[in-house]
């Protein structure tokens, strides 16, 4: 493949008539660099100067993260992952520009790479940015050669011990390469707010940077248009303006759209905000688009959270930022398949725990109408871990926070900025200073929403007065404590900033039902009774929640198990022969890290959702057990449930009447038993066949579910997500791969090798199985299935259109074929 990418330029004046097709057609100012890079992993002296040979690095398409590809490692950081997130990383990517580009300018753009990142361009030093999770940008424009080769060179130096779960290694998010003439609008240049909304119109407020890098002022006009999903203009206006050579000017415009559609969760209506700069030729010499979403927000100590004026509790997930097999790689359709199974469950909410997020997660938040609670740090200057982000707190926190508003405040998803996760000095009595001073720049940059942040020591944070600097303050596992908060401070409006932090292990099931530390499986029950000692099982929550409406919410740790921090077999902490080895990956997820829900999902489902849903648990295979009782719950948003064994009832049960004694954890209720109301429990006897479970709403069926008893392993079945994807490199599908019986049952039992072949235009992205204990590669062909299950992830292949072949085969067992189809847009 050759070295050189010729850059297909934008011309400098664009069409001044307004066309929503043109609008519609966005490639006037931005495009993707992903494309065509050369990576190194090491030192190499020298690399940032053109004349490096680098002809036998590896091709890599961004993003990429170098550390997902292993091996695990037992001598490294299980709270990492095991896996190799450290060391010296070089990328180097070669472009050409043609003559006729001159007298334009350019700027490269990183939504983030990980992490303390160094930038050159043609040998010139651009500069660098030590924290991962910022998105930042540099001007080429003075260093590049016309008509000839330039060569961007990136040198990356995460450190070991630097995060306290896996944050990826590399440009693990997307790169652009933005080109505008001299007068254009600013990097994140548009700041739109929705200050006046009602049934009949809107006021739109917008404020335009204007740059001019010219070497005379330039007179312009900006031209503001709101246009609708269909691309019809719904609201304009315009302003003369002269803005001084290399200076910015600022202009602030107020729109009206009448009947507007507002943005919600169960309706998520996005309009877009075109920005066009006009020069004295009356030519378009810039066009930015930026989507954004009608609606208010109030944070009320009597009602909670009002969304529209509708109160709506947040019934939220933390999750942080991997994407499980792929690693930190962003990946829009992995992003949106996360946030679809999470949506399903009736997540409404989402935490970025604990870091500013990709741009993509933010911007399926607003397709699908998710809130977001956008977090900026896990430590201060106080460390957490011995090279984490406290080293780069004094010198980049205000520059890291301003520029994450910036980016994100469009975005109608985000309803709370969080400045802080557990920050250690909740417990220093200066602490709140930092508090005031970070509350400070995030309402500088946007007025608009309140900031919050994670108090674990709540006591402190409270004495130390951090909490009264943040506008809502956000507790982590004190529901026990809310109903006291808020009598002591009756104007504050509170939320469970995270909560629960239980662990289990999917379709994994030990009799009797206890809590217990460790098992030596290094697997945790899914009858979801076991929490780490500062935690608890979701329904101390649930109860909680509904005595106090006025508290906003919860944010359950976690959405999604995540890579590092395999509480609770952390053993020797990288000591080499640890017992708890090879646990990598967390337990906590209500969905594993294959993305295959666990049944807490189900339980939060059965509070959550309004569709009509019943599960049941566990598996119905207990070969031995011929007539021993057998805990058989069940989850339910019905009114009753009436359970079945091979056809004969074995009663009702109405939801709520009945409370399950559950085992707790120590800090709630003295470690005693609990009472929920939220589960429904019969013992039943076993007996091979089928159990069923009947949800009723009103005496009327609205659900069902069932177990039956499978026999031996006899064939893999392959279940695309998606038959159809696009011919790009990146799309995917998300392949799940059951071992079934010969009457098609789960097995729910088997761990049979898998192996996999993919031919024509797609090919094998990664494998995985949601088990947390393994060591088995992500990069893979093969995969051992973790009770009854695993998954394939196929991905295109760039340009490449056509049919995909997929085949499953395991020893002893029928195989298994998926017709899979690239297509091109």
């Amino acid at each position: 493949m050759s070295r050189c990418l010729f850059l297909f330029l934008a011309i400098s004046c664009l069409p001044c008539a307004f066309a929503a097709d043109a609008v519609q057609a966005n490639g006037d100012r931005r495009q993707s660099l992903d494309a065509g890079w050369r990576f190194y992993k090491g030192e190499a002296d020298g690399a940032e100067q053109p004349g490096f040979p680098d002809a036998q690095w590896t091709e890599v398409r961004l993003p990429h993260d170098w550390a997902i590809e292993g091996p695990f490692d037992p001598k490294l950081n299980p709270h990492t992952g095991a896996l190799p997130i450290f060391g010296t990383g070089w990328y180097r990517k070669w472009f050409t520009l043609p003559e006729s580009a001159k007298g334009r300018y350019f700027r490269i753009e990183f939504d983030g790479a990980m992490s303390n990142a160094h930038v050159w361009i043609n040998g010139h030093d651009l500069g660098g940015r030590p924290y991962g999770y910022s998105s930042f940008a540099f001007d080429l424009t003075p260093y590049l050669n016309y008509g000839n080769e330039n060569v961007i060179a990136v040198r990356l130096t995460p450190e070991d011990h630097s995060s306290r779960w896996y944050p990826g290694a590399g440009i693990y998010r997307n790169v652009w390469l933005t080109s505008t003439g001299p007068e254009a609008v600013a990097h994140w240049g548009t700041y739109i707010t929705t200050p006046a909304v009602t049934d009949a119109r809107a006021t739109v407020a917008v404020k335009v940077e204007v740059t001019n890098q010219g070497p005379a002022e330039a007179k312009v006009t900006v031209q503001t248009t709101v246009i609708d999903p269909a691309g019809k203009p719904v609201a304009k206006a315009g302003s003369a303006v002269t803005v001084p050579s290399k200076g910015i000017q600022t202009v602030a415009e107020s729109l009206t759209v009448d009947r507007p559609q507002r943005w919600d969760v169960e309706h998520p209506y996005l309009y877009t905000l075109v920005t066009e700069v006009v020069n004295a030729d009356q030519n378009v010499v810039d066009r930015y688009r930026e989507p954004f979403g009608i609606r208010t927000i109030a944070f009320d100590k009597a009602q909670g959270f009002l969304l529209n004026g509708r109160h709506l509790k947040l019934q939220g997930v933390c999750n942080h930022h991997d994407l499980g097999a792929l690693g930190a790689a962003v990946n829009r359709r992995a992003t949106e398949r996360q946030l679809q199974i999470m949506k399903a469950a009736g997540v409404n909410a989402i935490r970025t725990s604990h870091n500013p997020p990709s741009p993509e997660l933010l911007e399926y938040c607003d397709r699908m109408g998710l809130l977001v609670m956008d977090e900026a740090f896990d430590m201060w200057r106080i460390p957490k871990v011995p090279n984490g982000y406290s080293k780069y707190f004094d010198e980049w926190s205000e520059r890291d926070v301003r520029d994450m508003v910036r980016r994100d405040r469009n975005h109608p998803s985000i309803i709370m900025w969080s400045i802080g996760n557990e920050i250690p000095e909740q417990s220093r009595a200066d602490g709140w200073e930092v508090a005031k001073r970070l509350t400070a720049l995030f309402h500088a940059e946007d007025p608009t929403r309140p900031t919050t942040a994670a108090f674990n020591i709540s006591d402190a944070a409270i004495k130390n007065r951090l909490a009264d600097e943040v506008d809502v303050p956000g507790f982590n596992y004190k529901p026990m404590q809310y109903a006291q908060i808020l009598k002591d401070h009756p104007e504050w409006v509170i939320l469970g900033t995270e909560t629960a932090s239980a662990v289990s292990s999917r379709g994994v099931y030990q009799l009797p039902i206890q809590k217990y530390e460790k098992d030596p499986s290094l697997q945790l029950t899914s009858y979801d009774v076991i929490a780490p000692p500062w935690a608890y099982i979701p329904d101390v929550e649930f109860d909680a929640q509904d005595k106090l409406p006025n508290v906003l919410g919860e944010f359950v740790w976690t959405g999604f198990d995540y890579l590092g921090e395999p509480t609770p077999y952390f053993g020797g902490r990288g000591a080499g022969n640890s017992a708890d080895w090879p646990a990598r990956s967390s337990y906590f997820g209500m969905v594993d890290l294959a993305g295959f829900p666990k049944d807490r999902y189900y339980l939060y489902q059965s509070v959550w959702s309004k569709t009509p849903m019943v599960h049941v648990l566990p598996h119905w295979n207990w070969e031995g057990k011929a007539g021993e009782n057998i805990p058989v719950m069940v989850y339910t948003n019905g009114d009753e449930v009436e359970l079945f064994l091979n056809g004969k009832s074995l009663g009702r049960k109405k939801r709520f009447s009945e409370p399950v004694e559950l085992p707790v954890g120590p800090n709630v209720n003295a470690g005693k038993q609990i009472m929920s109301k939220y589960r429904l429990l019969w013992q039943v006897p076993y007996a091979p066949g089928t159990l069923k479970a009947v949800a009723y709403q009103g005496g009327r069926q609205v659900a069902l579910d069932e177990r039956r008893t499978a026999g031996a392993p006899a064939r893999v079945k392959l279940v695309p997500d998606r038959s159809t994807i696009q011919a790009d490199g990146d799309d995917l599908s998300f392949v799940t791969v059951r071992i079934e019986d010969k009457d098609g049952n789960l097995c729910p039992l088997a761990h049979n090798l898998v192996k996999f072949d993919v031919t024509g235009a797609g090919a094998i992205r990664a494998v995985d199985n949601g088990n947390a204990a393994t060591v088995e590669p992500f990069h893979a062909d093969h995969r051992t299935a973790f009770n009854g299950l695993a998954l394939l992830i196929v991905s295109s292949k760039a340009g490449e259109a056509g049919s995909i072949h997929v085949t499953a085969s395991a020893e002893g067992l029928a195989s298994a074929t998926a017709e899979l189809t690239a297509a091109k847009q």
